[in-house]
């Protein structure tokens, strides 16, 4: 039975304005695409485009990258291999991998299935101190031979076990792993096992001319294209390429006990003993909020923002994806999902002479080992802090300049001849202040 006190989803023209507000006002992306199932019954809303020429309008059907929500994925590939027998949760991965390859083992416990699955098995975000050689494609030189070199050499800083710490790497791994058991490559095996009986079918890594038409184009915090990312050997971790559409058929997959993945997904929605005070499944987090509880997951590459959630006792899904790499769409998903949580306030970007920009270029000190270079590029202020990466500024006032890919804020104070002597950086509820070094 459903509950009289589950709060309406809002319109399709409420939506839309969102959309458009997103867009068109706060230039947050090029495009964005919404789908919503709820208790069976499925709307679409989109704005905006799949490319910076306005050539190719989204719709429900436009193509994205989906970064991290490919995740799901490979956990119900796993479930799904579970329930065929070929693998065990508790299968250490090493025995999944070509003869030779040392896992690192703490405390004589070995990784496992289930340990990667849940962000639990002590391996880091990803390889560090790994410099790819081109930034806008961090992980396209992680070959299998230099992901078994890492591994061999690698010490897990704590148990295998203790603590769920997120790793793409990790996931990545799982995805490898059970390609090499089945005998298939990733992707062939995403769309034998689970695309095909769902009928998904604009759900895959290499797109076909007839589905390449429907790509959109990934774009940076200032809406230039950027390139999409190759993931290399480790695809599981966040390589698949979907829609609004096909991803509502993956969501509403979740609460049908006649899907023909059913047993597998029963096995992946399963609650498991908790972890770091969070209640685990190998949907990742089953988050639980008064008279629910949500499965969710999102994903952020360079070019693009994906987010999924469902709930399962309300049979509710929302799938919010952009083509912007700084389009957040995780909040909005959450208010369409539960109107009462609220949307986040965005600010908006206005032009400024390129003459003032001049006038805040410099260094300054945050602290002795955190200096903050400020760079103009024609009509362009960035901003890179000491070891991390260049950031652009986005005026808000003439003074005060805010960066897109984080919540922080920059506000430059002027001297007698309007030359800033110092900025002041706003960021997690802190005013903190750097005076310009020479």
């Amino acid at each position: 039975m459903v509950e009289s006190n589950i709060p309406l989803i809002p319109s399709d023209n409420v939506i839309q304005s969102i959309l458009a507000a997103r867009v068109d006002d706060y230039r947050l992306s090029v495009g964005m695409a919404v789908g919503i199932t709820d208790v069976g019954s499925r709307r679409l809303v989109s704005h905006g485009y799949g490319d910076g020429a306005a050539r190719h309008a989204i719709d429900g059907d436009t193509i994205f990258d989906i970064g991290s929500v490919t995740k799901l994925f490979t956990l119900l590939l796993l479930s799904e291999m579970v329930c065929r027998g070929e693998v065990c949760l508790d299968d250490p991965v090493a025995d999944h991998l070509p003869p030779g390859v040392r896992i690192p083992e703490r405390d004589g416990r070995r990784i496992t299935l289930v340990d990667l699955a849940t962000h639990t098995s002590g391996l880091p975000r990803r390889m560090p101190k790994f410099v790819p050689a081109d930034p806008l494609n961090p992980y396209a030189e992680y070959t299998a031979e230099r992901v078994y070199d890492f591994l061999s050499s690698y010490e897990l800083p704590r148990g295998i076990g203790d603590l769920m710490l997120y790793s793409n790497l990790g996931m990545g791994l799982l995805g490898h792993a059970l390609a090499l058991r089945a005998g298939l490559d990733y992707e062939t095996l995403i769309l034998s096992r689970l695309c095909r009986p769902l009928g998904m079918n604009s759900t895959m890594i290499a797109l076909p001319p007839e589905l390449r038409c429907r790509f959109a184009a990934g774009h940076d915090e200032s809406l230039d294209p950027v390139p999409s990312w190759d993931l290399g050997v480790l695809p599981g971790m966040g390589a698949l390429r979907s829609s609004a559409s096909d991803l509502l058929i993956f969501l509403e997959a979740l609460g049908d006990d006649n899907s023909p993945l059913a047993p597998a997904v029963n096995l992946f929605m399963a609650p498991r003993e908790p972890v770091g005070g969070h209640r685990g499944s190998l949907g990742g987090l089953i988050w639980s909020f008064v008279g629910y509880s949500l499965v969710t997951h999102g994903g952020q590459t360079g070019g693009y923002r994906s987010y999924v959630g469902y709930i399962p006792e309300w049979r509710r899904g929302v799938v919010a994806l952009s083509n912007s790499g700084v389009g957040p769409v995780g909040d909005l998903a959450g208010h369409l999902l539960d109107a009462r949580k609220a949307l986040v306030e965005h600010r908006r970007e206005i032009e400024v002479d390129s003459s003032l920009l001049e006038r805040y270029v410099g260094s300054y000190e945050l602290r002795p080992e955190i200096i903050l270079s400020v760079t103009q590029e024609a009509d362009r202020l960035f901003v890179q802090a000491t070891g991390q990466t260049r950031l652009r500024l986005f005026a808000e006032t003439e003074r005060r300049y805010f960066i897109k890919w984080v919540d922080a804020q920059i506000t430059f104070e002027p001297g007698a001849d309007g030359r800033a002597v110092s900025l002041v950086l706003h960021q997690n509820n802190r005013d903190q202040n750097a005076p310009r070094i020479a």
